[in-house]
């Protein structure tokens, strides 16, 4: 029997085929969804759709996706199936969009969304793999902070086009209001197919053995100790770090009454662009610094920024403040954090594990995030509908701020 080919060396160089072609594949996939995601809470709310319906749609999505992530980084270990697997979940993301152009309540968008989520999460642990087994340890930082901000320059574009479709579409076709939301939808399938051919033709997967041997519990209770204590804190934050279409929906709902409420939608989808467009900036220079600084210190810092963008937001509602200032400054801010989250905790986990298991270790931190965020999103929608917006989001940044402190008292091995 012909032995498995040898996995590749990391290249020397951090910004290598694999690198620049995963990074332009996730930039297509996020123009895909995430313009969907900046204009989906004003079409729930067209269809006249409660937030707490909206919570729930986020929360069982990411928890689709973490449990999808837990299964694809199991697969990847032990029959050594990578790429194939990433290039079906890009293609899943179109189906779902399709499915939310079609809907007429919030069941199918719910739909619609688990399968977009679905594929989000067979791919994501396997493309992250991919890519740190194609670079060295200690340029993780930077080659996380590009791929990031490639990942984010799709959520800038994409969204700022919708917005922009969205007010083109206004008075055109059959004159009902959730036309212009159904046009923009249809037209991100162009990108997620895009994103499909990109991954399929430029990333290089470096090889890995398959391991039949790998069996799924023992695999877990044999990770080291280190790991679960950093996945411990990682979820703890997690059961705070809501769902960000949240935000949109604050700030489409502080602006209503002063603005009415498709302007208020267009001003909240420009702020989550703005939000993004942080996020683009501040991935590299996060991944920079903690390549010098370290990896867990720097994480730490962008937890605590996720703590005061919760706070402030339950501030706003507090107060009934419907300052675009204001505004603009929690989403610049919840910019900063997510491009420091996304960009270092799979590189501080990383640093705990081994090659062997690598992908079920990525799969068992996307887990722990989906579920925390299922929480979280579903618990923070719940709440501002039965109580208060100011009190649900007041309790995610308790809740983050108790993630922020483990990770803080956390010593690695």
């Amino acid at each position: 029997m012909k032995p498995p080919p040898a996995p590749a060396s990391p290249s020397a160089h951090w910004l290598n085929r694999t690198v620049a072609g995963a990074g332009l594949t996730s930039a297509l996939g996020d123009f895909c969804y995430e313009t969907t995601t900046v204009i989906l809470p004003g079409f729930l709310a067209v269809l006249g759709v409660p937030a707490a319906a909206l919570g729930l749609i986020e929360g069982t999505a990411d928890a689709v996706a973490s449990f999808t992530k837990m299964a694809a980084g199991y697969i990847a270990d032990r029959f050594g199936h990578r790429k194939g697997l990433v290039v079906v979940g890009y293609g899943l993301t179109p189906v779902g969009q399709a499915l939310i152009a079609l809907a007429g309540g919030w069941p199918l968008v719910l739909l619609g969304r688990v399968v977009s989520w679905f594929g989000k999460g067979l791919r994501g642990p396997l493309r992250d793999v991919i890519v740190i087994q194609s670079i060295t340890a200690g340029t993780r930082g930077r080659a996380f902070g590009f791929h990031r901000a490639m990942d984010t320059l799709g959520a800038v574009i994409g969204p700022l086009l919708g917005v922009m479709l969205l007010g083109w579409a206004r008075g055109r076709g059959s004159g009902m209001p959730a036309e212009p939301f159904r046009l923009v939808f249809w037209l991100t399938l162009i990108p997620g197919m895009l994103a499909v051919l990109a991954f399929l033709t430029l990333v290089v997967d470096p090889g890995h053995a398959s391991n039949p041997a790998l069996r799924f519990l023992s695999t877990l209770r044999g990770l080291p100790a280190s790991f679960r204590r950093y996945l411990a804190a990682v979820g703890v934050f997690g059961l705070g770090d809501f769902s960000h279409s949240l935000l949109i929906l604050a700030a489409t709902q502080l602006l209503t009454p002063s603005t009415g409420v498709i302007r208020a939608a267009q001003i909240a989808g420009l702020l989550y662009v703005g939000r993004n467009v942080t996020q683009l900036v501040a991935s590299y220079p996060a991944g920079a610094l903690a390549d010098r600084f370290g990896h867990r210190a720097v994480l730490v810092s962008g937890y605590a920024s996720g703590v005061i963008a919760a706070g402030l937001t339950s501030l706003a509602f507090a107060a009934r403040a419907n300052s675009i200032v204001l505004l603009a400054a929690i989403f610049f801010i919840a910019g900063v954090y997510v491009a420091v989250q996304e960009a270092l905790e799979s590189t501080v986990a990383a640093e705990m594990v081994g090659q062997d298991t690598l992908a079920t270790s990525y799969g068992a931190l996307g887990t722990t995030n989906g579920v925390a965020k299922f929480i979280s999103s579903s618990a923070v929608g719940l709440v501002w509908t039965a109580m208060s917006p100011a009190f649900g989001f007041a309790l995610a940044a308790l809740t983050m701020a108790a993630g922020t402190l483990l990770l803080l008292r956390l010593r690695p091995q």
